[in-house]
């Protein structure tokens, strides 16, 4: 089975080879004179700066010019990259979620800008500002192939402010170069913009992109030509330290915390494309918390990485395997652990390094190593863990990459199986992309050395997609040992082989008000090696999409299931309740209806209502969104998802229910105060999470949070706790 995997990788290499030309360019010219970033283009070296030509719509069409235009200039000096922008509007009622940083572009007025500092098409930062002069940033990875590779969690120093006029708006961007990584004497970067025009319904590049593509693919840029190759990059060492005082209460445990905490971390620039982070005593207890999920299946769920010493370059790291079925290293796995009881606790960290980055033109380079702590009342062991990570760019915008994941503790303890000792993996991945996206794909062969296994301890898999403007096809499948073992890794079940092949076609109307529409089928078979390759489940997949021009989607889906049952299984979770028999098939069928109302609206909503068959029984589901927005002060949202399972006696039956409201109040762009409410009658818990920050200085916060849980059916206090955190970030 690995000779097939490289043997089609080798058939698909050629597929690469076509080289990317740019459609466009932009001329940098070099300015000594410095500016005052207050969003008003008054500045005479403005005058003296080339203009970008047009921009081309994405949305409702790909096929004519914006209706309404953006001009785009910029300049450079040794320190920093100017950006002017003009962006002509219909009027002034323009639409933004709120005052806070890092918000989403989807629904809202917003210019964002992309720089491929590289030239790889595979990597690019992204800096972004609203009519109000609110910021973003984002590192984008994968070549913008998918979400999975839109990091909006990365941070950096940068200037920009706004002017509203009457017709039009202006941006007065300032970037430090510094806030970049590029090979020293460059003098091309790849460029490009979108833009979100709420008021003519609109969205707009720089360079054309075909709908069927993302709007932030890196597949699709043109060049800006600096006048003078660029210095070598000067990035400071950043230190930022903080401090965190806690005081909380369990009330399950009865045990009380009163505790101060100090640590930090640090930055260092390593050459022009290399950065250095350093973490000692880290607080890893996030002041924002993870959103609750109402989980109906056997298998284990993922949560996004939000701490920002695991963001930078966290593609090198996290992108292995496949998104959801197997990953062999998920960076979470670091700073938990499982108590004797088999109770999933926080595992404090000691202190951990990671170099990552750009070594040069063509390979990319991870390496990073944390200590945990030992915790002996609890049976958990320190151990030490390492990941690294090699990238090579093959061909236009493809790569092959090695990963090397090891976890190992160098102390004896009596409640450590010697089977525990340690876990190590050791894979390859060449990951695809032809130079215009239409052909994307992953190959990957991992294996796994425990102590004492010695055989059915790899996965591996294929992942291959046509992606056209009228028709995509897939073709992926991926094999897990029943041995297979990641310790730091993301894998939700084991001994399978997975065959999952789609296709898709879509349709663009001329008349009417339907912007584009298509069908899609997506079966998935999955067979277990270990019981004689029998197939243990099946989940096809049928449905149609649409996407009206005034943004409303609508979606119709049809499911249609088998599921064997290896070992008995209460879908509702009920305590002490009766199982569903393993060893028992099931088939099962149902449908759902999801519909999107308009973002741009003050009030919008999704609604996703479906009904059907349930193993042995039924099952009625509503899942929806809710959002009021009071611009630019104030945002409110209710999300909400709603099982009603029924099963025949003696099995359980039940109604699941997840509410979690949140309140946004922006007072200016440095304060910010939010309170979310997650009710979980699943996970009998009901959670207050209020936070206040204040932005005090660039990336630099005061934060005062409260969390409060009560258990849901008793509302008795379940825990309790206030927050109060410093962070500071300083250049040196």
């Amino acid at each position: 089975m690995t000779k097939l995997y490289f043997a089609l990788a080798a058939l698909l290499v050629p597929l690469t080879f076509y080289s990317q030309t740019s459609s466009k360019d932009i001329n940098v010219k070099f300015t000594e004179i410095p500016f005052k970033i207050d969003g008003i283009l008054d500045e005479p070296q403005w005058n003296s700066a080339e203009t970008t030509d047009s921009f081309y719509q994405f949305f409702p069409v790909d096929t004519i010019q914006a209706v309404k235009q953006t001009e785009i200039r910029m300049l450079y000096s040794a320190t920093t990259l100017y950006i002017g922008i003009k962006l002509f509007s219909d009027g002034d009622d323009y639409v933004t979620p709120s005052l806070k940083r890092d918000y989403g572009a989807g629904g809202n007025d917003n210019i964002s800008l992309m720089f491929d500092t590289f030239n790889d098409g595979t990597n690019a930062f992204l800096f972004g500002i609203n009519p109000f002069g609110v910021r973003r940033e984002a590192l984008i990875s994968g070549g913008g192939q998918g979400t999975s590779g839109f990091t909006m969690s990365w941070d950096v120093k940068w200037q920009g402010e706004t002017k509203l006029y009457e017709g039009y708006y202006t941006c007065e961007i300032a970037i430090p170069l510094t806030s970049f990584k590029f090979k020293q004497g460059e003098q091309k970067w790849r460029f490009n913009s979108y833009r979100f025009d709420m008021q003519t319904n609109e969205q707009s590049t720089w360079v054309r992109i075909p709908q069927n593509q993302r709007i932030y693919n890196l597949a699709f840029m043109g060049d800006m030509i600096f006048e003078r190759p660029l210095g070598k990059s000067r990035t400071p060492m950043a230190l930022i330290p903080y401090v965190n005082g806690i005081v909380a209460k369990d009330y399950e445990k009865q045990t009380e915390q009163n505790n101060l905490k100090i640590g930090g971390d640090a930055k260092v620039s390593i050459g022009n494309g290399m950065n250095l982070d350093i973490t000692v005593n880290p607080d890893f207890s996030n002041v924002e918390v993870d959103n609750v999920i109402t989980n109906l299946t056997r298998f284990e769920v993922s949560l996004p990485e939000k701490r920002q010493f695991f963001i930078d370059n966290s593609d090198l790291f996290g992108s292995f395997g496949t998104e959801g079925d197997y990953n062999p290293f998920f960076s979470r796995r670091i700073g938990i652990a499982q108590n004797a009881q088999g109770e999933t606790i926080e595992n404090g960290i000691v202190g951990g390094v990671r170099l990552s980055g750009k070594l040069n033109e063509n390979w990319r380079l991870g390496l990073m190593n944390l200590q945990t702590e030992k915790d002996e009342s609890n049976e958990i062991a320190s151990n030490n863990n390492t990941v690294l990570a090699l990238q090579k760019k093959m061909f236009s915008r493809s790569n092959l990459s090695f990963i090397f994941v090891n976890r190992q503790t160098f102390e004896d303890y009596d409640f450590l199986n010697e089977a525990d000792r340690y876990n190590r993996v050791v894979g390859l991945d060449y990951n695809l992309a032809s130079a215009d996206n239409t052909w994307t794909g992953k190959f990957f062969y991992h294996k796994s050395f425990s102590h004492g296994v010695e055989n059915r301890d790899a996965a591996g898999g294929i992942n291959l997609k046509y992606n056209s403007r009228f028709l995509n096809l897939g073709l992926s499948g991926n094999f897990i040992g029943n041995n297979f073992r990641s310790d730091l890794g993301f894998v939700p079940r084991k001994d399978i082989l997975l065959f999952n092949p789609s296709a898709e076609v879509i349709f663009y109307p001329k008349k009417g008000n339907l912007n584009s529409h298509g069908f899609i089928a997506r079966p998935e078979f999955v067979w277990r090696p270990t019981l004689d390759y029998q197939n243990t489940d099946y989940f096809i997949y049928t449905g149609w999409q649409a996407q009206f021009k005034s943004q409303e989607e609508l979606s119709l889906r049809l499911f249609n299931r088998y599921t064997y049952l290896t070992a008995s299984f209460d879908p509702t979770r009920t305590k002490n309740g009766t199982e569903l028999p393993g060893g028992t098939g099931y088939y099962y069928t149902s449908g759902e209806v999801e519909f999107a109302s308009d973002r741009r609206k003050v009030f919008s909503y999704t609604l996703e209502p479906g009904y059907g068959e349930f193993f042995n029984g039924s099952r009625l589901v509503l899942e929806g969104q809710m959002n009021l927005r009071v611009q630019p002060k104030m945002n409110f949202s209710l999300g909400f998802n709603y099982n009603n399972i029924t099963l025949p006696e003696p099995y359980e039956s039940g109604e699941i229910w997840l509410v979690s409201p949140k309140i946004e109040l922006t007072f200016n762009k440095s304060v910010f105060w939010s309170t979310l409410v997650q009710y979980s009658n699943q996970l009998d818990n009901l959670g207050f999470n209020s936070r206040l920050q204040w932005r005090f200085a660039p990336l630099s916060d005061l934060f005062l949070v409260y969390n409060d849980n009560y258990f849901v059916n008793s509302f008795m206090p379940r825990s309790r706790s206030i927050n109060l955190k410093l962070t500071y970030w300083l250049n040196i």
